[in-house]
């Protein structure tokens, strides 16, 4: 995490946070327009597609380019398992230390991720220990064994109650900004309500050994608790910023030829977006 001081800032801003779009801060309009349009004039010279998600977490506003439109979610669909995963926790309706076995057949996926190469067939891992590795290691078999153990079909079931337009078509892991905002948003507002399960996914997102995406060009001290992900072809980043005046950014991304670039690109859409909340901030 980027500074013990910014991670109590978070504490007290999600502790103040009372009603979505209000805080301490107060709540007046915003025109984002000249951020917006400063962050398609650097897409519009770019090779690849590009999907971006905004939402000011003071005033609720909220703005996206392409928001709607088709992507590979990639490592940034283990958020929804999670969040799934922390409310049935917080309703007495699991227990964190259950264990799930590591069933190969059904779990193993090479990629990211430790599972792969230490997990025996039959051992069994903890509800939080798999939430730890799917998050901070982007562990893919971990997320495969959440996965399974809660139900994809209640997963999904789950996602569009929160809103979702977009989920698991024909089984794929595709999403859109928009709909990756709304789950970025869900975990903000289950925070609030929920301090203590909220707190471990909010550690977990902020301890990711993959940092190079929102977090990228922004500096020391920032807390930012995202996820990460990338295939062929693929950049993604999603998550939430806390500087002096807290959001959420998702910036998805396809056909890259280049997913190291991809992740340069998506640093400096958040240093846009980073410098306009400051400005705001000290106004």
């Amino acid at each position: 995490m980027k500074g013990f001081k910014s991670y109590i800032l978070v504490l007290l801003f999600v502790a103040f946070s009372v009603l979505p779009g209000a805080s301490v801060w107060g709540a007046s309009s915003i025109n984002y327009a000249p951020l917006k349009q400063e962050i398609q004039a650097f897409l519009d010279t770019r090779d690849a597609d590009y999907a971006v998600y905004f939402e000011d977490l003071i005033t609720g506003q909220s703005f996206g380019i392409r928001e709607r439109e088709w992507f590979h979610g990639a490592s940034t669909m283990k958020l929804p398992p999670v969040l799934y995963l922390n409310k049935l926790a917080s309703e007495g309706r699991i227990d964190w230390q259950t264990k799930v076995a590591y069933l190969p057949d059904a779990d193993w996926q090479q990629g990211s991720g430790a599972l792969q190469f230490f997990g025996k067939e039959g051992e069994g891992y903890t509800l939080r220990t798999l939430q730890t590795l799917s998050l901070t290691l982007s562990d893919n078999i971990a997320h495969r064994m959440l996965v399974r153990h809660l139900g994809k079909d209640n997963i999904a079931d789950y996602m569009r109650r929160l809103g979702a337009e977009v989920v698991y078509p024909d089984g794929q892991p595709l999403t859109t900004a928009r709909d990756m905002g709304l789950y970025v948003r869900a975990i903000h507002d289950f925070t609030r309500e929920n301090p203590l399960e909220g707190r471990r996914i909010l550690d977990d997102l902020a301890n990711t050994i993959w940092d190079v995406g929102l977090s990228g060009k922004l500096p020391d001290g920032v807390t930012v608790a995202h996820k990460e992900g990338d295939i062929q072809g693929v950049s993604n980043d999603a998550g939430i910023v806390y500087g002096s005046r807290p959001y959420i950014l998702v910036v998805l991304s396809k056909n890259q030829s280049d997913i190291d670039k991809g992740f340069e690109d998506i640093a400096e859409i958040s240093r846009m977006v980073y410098e306009t909340q400051e400005r705001l901030a000290g106004r």
